[in-house]
């Protein structure tokens, strides 16, 4: 069964940073592109933020690029999303997914993890 467990979401002030951590287990999980999306407030749809490819290429959407970086650690299985400068636009729950045809196709994804940006 596949699993993601996302880690590491929290109150920030504007121009903080945050480290979100994704645990994966069930999958081979080197052989996979994995991608984070965030849910801001009051919104239905699934935002694509960023995504690395098993290869470790790394790709990202316009609202946290320069801010964002992605990366990997194969060998802990685990997936990182570090956010720097941001914004209380960036709030949402953030999603740590595996995306298996397209960026955001989030094929599976956990359960999320708060991030709250305060002005």
């Amino acid at each position: 069964e596949v699993q993601l467990v996302e880690s590491g979401g929290g109150l920030v002030h504007a121009g903080g940073s945050l480290r979100l951590s994704c645990t994966g287990s069930g999958f081979i999980f080197s052989a996979e592109h994995m991608s984070w999306g965030r849910q801001a407030p009051l919104k239905k749809e699934l935002e694509w933020v960023a995504g690395i490819r098993s290869d470790g290429d790394d790709y990202y959407a316009e609202p946290g690029r320069g801010r964002f970086t992605i990366y990997r650690d194969n060998a802990k299985k685990t997936v990182y999303l570090e956010m720097n400068n941001l914004k209380p636009e960036d709030t949402a729950v953030y999603y740590c997914a595996i995306d298996r045809a397209a960026w955001g196709d989030f094929n599976y994804r956990g359960q999320g993890t708060q991030v709250t940006v305060s002005s």
